[in-house]
């Protein structure tokens, strides 16, 4: 009888046990959608290349720069010298370069170490908002704007620098900042929001393994189309 009540107990734990297993493993990533903005999910950058020697399918070099379209989400690669004729036009809107294609730059013509440097995207630039997505509104100024020389982010090597991401030298794994919502200046004039989530496929919560799959990238955007300043997504 005792043998009967502890197998009893222990088939009971189990099935609890069973069940938190998969109530968790059912659990679903927020969603990214708001019925305004357009979600890119798992776009693929510079998937062939590497940091480090070594890796199966991989070389190790850098990574190719390509330039995207928030309007027709267009992908551009600048591999061969003749993809660089399109860097000084209004036809994309940022560039992607660096490692894991993970250094975001706006189409500026002003700065020198920007792929549209020369070009006709003079009054672009960014503006860090310390704000959750949801909740910027209202693109800043054009004061604002113009008094800020904010045109790539990338890795954050503190709390106070513009970076979307903080990178663990130990694990080299990248981690993205909350509450960092980025309003554009666009080419065209017009303003949008950017949040910026991941380089790892799927868009994980954590990522403990540096061989997760990489660079996909994962963010959001709004383009107000009005040219107003108006970036309510709620």
């Amino acid at each position: 009888m005792l043998f009967r009540i502890g197998l009893n107990k222990i088939i009971l734990i189990s099935f609890a046990i069973l069940l938190v297993g998969c109530s968790k493993d059912d659990e679903q990533a927020p969603s990214l959608e708001d019925g305004k903005s357009m979600v890119i999910a798992d776009l693929a950058g510079d998937t062939k290349a590497s940091m480090a020697e070594g890796i199966d399918g991989k070389e190790q070099r850098d990574f190719y720069t390509f330039l995207f379209n928030l309007e027709s989400k267009r992908q551009i690669w600048l591999r061969p010298e003749s993809d660089s004729t399109v860097m000084q036009t209004d036809k994309w809107d940022l560039a992607f370069s660096g490692p894991y294609n993970s250094i975001v730059s706006i189409n500026n013509a002003t700065q020198q170490d920007n792929p549209g440097y020369g070009g006709p995207a003079a009054k672009t630039g960014i503006v860090l908002l310390r704000q959750s997505y949801e909740s910027v509104t209202t693109a800043p100024s054009d004061a604002e704007f113009d008094n800020n020389n904010l045109v790539s982010i990338g890795q954050a090597d503190n709390e106070q620098s513009p970076g979307w991401y903080a990178y663990n030298s130990s694990t080299h794994v990248m981690r993205p900042y909350t509450n960092r919502t980025y309003v554009l200046r666009l080419p065209d004039g017009k303003f949008a929001k950017l949040e910026l989530f991941s380089v790892y496929k799927g868009n994980p919560p954590a990522v403990t393994d540096m061989f997760w799959p990489a660079p996909y990238l994962t963010f959001r955007y709004f383009v107000q189309q009005d040219g107003s300043k108006n970036l309510k997504t709620n």
